[in-house]
Order: structure tokens, then C-alpha cells, then sequence
């Protein structure tokens, strides 16, 4: 299993963090997800034979968030 840290904008409120959370957790790969709304950290626990790190971002902006590239 992997791990990625992401820094994401655009989480305002509790709902938008539990949208990201369902919208994660429903996707082909994810393992687990940790959201932080006050700092934006999402970390996903994902199986590298079922999705990617690219993949996870796309996931991400399609549901309305932007990813923070460090």
C-alpha cells in the first residue's frame, strides 16, 4: 500500500471535506483517506495497482478542489 500527502484548496466548510472524503473513498485503488479542513492536508492510502497518484488529483479537481503542488 502507498501513502500521499496533498496539500488542497478550496475546503471551506465540514461538508466540502466530507464530499472529498465519500468521493475518495468511492474510487477504484483508494484504501483510506485522512482529511484536515483547518490546514487542507488530505492523505490517501491508496493500492498502487488500482490507481495513482495522478489519478488521485484528477479525482480531486473533479470535484471541485485544487491541489496545491509544493
Amino acid at each position: 500500500m502507498s501513502n500521499i500527502e496533498l496539500k488542497v484548496d478550496g475546503m471551506t466548510c465540514s461538508g466540502c471535506s466530507g464530499r472529498l472524503k465519500r468521493v475518495l473513498e468511492g474510487t477504484d485503488g483508494v484504501t483510506s483517506t485522512d482529511i484536515v479542513l483547518e490546514t487542507g492536508q488530505v492523505s490517501v492510502g491508496y493500492d498502487a495497482a488500482g490507481t495513482d497518484v495522478e489519478a488521485i488529483k484528477e479525482v480531486i479537481a473533479d470535484a471541485g478542489f485544487t491541489v496545491v503542488d509544493a
